[in-house]
């Protein structure tokens, strides 16, 4: 059985794991560009205290850390069936989307939702995405 609570990763900041499977398919919960530390990937603080985010980076980010949960849970990227994205800001939609497609083309990627929400978590952040993942299981993962 393998453990839905991933170590090297940021820690849920709630009641609930990195994933959970149901059957074939993996429910990767709201995943951001979160570090282990607590940092945030596309997030830089000048001397001066002025933050600048990086959609793109953030984007890059939240894609990778659902790769690495994916890979635990015995899947990968190509086994994605459904991701619903959340935006702070829909301004950001153009770089979010070419990031995206750095990952998948429309022939063979997931089923997509993105929407415009008031505010993420943390103030960093630009970007979450929860995803489903379908991949039969396999006699030695029951």
């Amino acid at each position: 059985m393998v453990d839905n609570i991933i170590d090297g990763k940021a820690k849920p900041l709630g009641a609930y794991p990195h994933f959970k499977r149901a059957g074939d398919f993996i429910f990767v919960s709201g995943t951001s560009s979160r570090r282990e530390d607590d940092s945030h990937e596309g997030v830089e603080i000048d001397e001066n205290g002025n933050v600048r985010l990086d959609i793109r980076a953030q984007t890059r980010a939240v894609i990778k850390n659902i790769d690495k949960t994916l890979a635990v849970a015995g899947a990968s990227l190509s086994d994605l069936v459904e991701v619903s994205t959340y935006l702070v800001d829909m301004d950001d939609f153009n770089g979010y989307n070419d990031t995206y497609s750095e990952f998948f083309d429309a022939k063979t990627g997931p089923a997509r939702t993105t929407v415009a929400v008031h505010q993420l978590p943390h103030p960093n952040l630009l970007i979450e995405i929860k995803a489903v993942a379908y991949k039969p299981v396999k006699e030695e993962q029951i």
